[in-house]
């Protein structure tokens, strides 16, 4: 019998290091399940974004990279039949009593977001916030989220921003500057196991440009694209910037394509 290939390497760092922090979540994401939707670091309103209809009754969803489920928790909450996707099986550990907590009836599924175990155009609507859209590699991920679609089908991610990612020290040290710290047209696979501060897993970007490119390429339009602005300015710092920084640039980016 054929057996599949083996999993990237990336795969197997990102899955140790979601597994072995996934308690750090916890708090989080049960505060997520339990508000109003908002995205991000910096939590803006989808009232502010409008990032999702008011109604997903019938449609299929699939969120890759799902974590602790919030993002599918909304989802299910506006109608949509919803499965949750995670390569740590601790952060599905933390989905699934969320679920039965709040009673969504969201569908679990532990797996590689760049290679699924679902059909083709198996759904209408493909998400992720963060997960997929920053640990997973985009030249394999965004055509597997081609083939879960339907023709006409979305697919929704927000991940860090580019220009994010080129403030970010080589070495890894926080915050994000605001200077230009790496190359720009080679951006592609960022590696903080060994970061100065917070090291963590793998993971991937692209130059704006390379990204309209691989869209192109794999068949999608590009039908929305916000950048998230911290709502003020000030001294808090959220991960890898303040809010200082955050409010003068974008932190972080989302993405919304439509299956052609």
């Amino acid at each position: 019998m054929a057996q599949d290939p083996p999993h990237a390497p990336h795969v197997s760092v990102n899955r140790a290091q979601w597994d072995a922090r996934a308690g750090d979540w916890v708090a989080s994401g049960e505060q997520a399940w339990a508000g109003e939707p908002s995205w991000g670091m910096w939590n803006v309103p989808e009232a502010d974004l409008g990032l999702l209809p008011p109604s997903l009754d019938g449609v299929r969803s699939v969120e890759l990279g799902c974590g602790t489920g919030y993002v599918s928790a909304w989802l299910a909450r506006r109608g949509a039949r919803a499965i949750g996707l995670d390569a740590s099986g601790a952060q599905l550990d933390t989905a699934r009593r969320l679920d039965a907590e709040h009673g969504t009836g969201i569908s679990w599924v532990h797996g590689d977001a760049e290679r699924t175990p679902f059909p083709d155009a198996a759904f209408d609507l493909v998400v992720s916030e963060y997960g997929a859209a920053i640990w997973c590699d985009p030249h394999v991920w965004i055509p597997e989220a081609h083939r879960l679609l339907r023709p006409g089908g979305t697919c929704l991610f927000l991940g860090t921003s580019t220009l994010a990612t080129v403030c970010s020290p080589l070495d890894g040290t926080l915050p994000v500057t605001d200077r230009l710290e790496r190359d720009y047209f080679s951006l592609y696979r960022l590696d903080w196991t060994d970061a100065v501060d917070d090291p963590g897993g793998i993971e991937f970007n692209l130059p704006i440009s390379g990204w309209f490119r691989l869209f192109a390429a794999t068949g999608f339009d590009v039908t929305g694209f916000w950048e998230l602005q911290a709502p003020e300015p000030g001294p808090e710092m959220r991960h890898f910037a303040s809010a200082d920084w955050s409010h003068r640039f974008p932190s972080e980016q989302v993405w919304r394509l439509r299956k052609r």
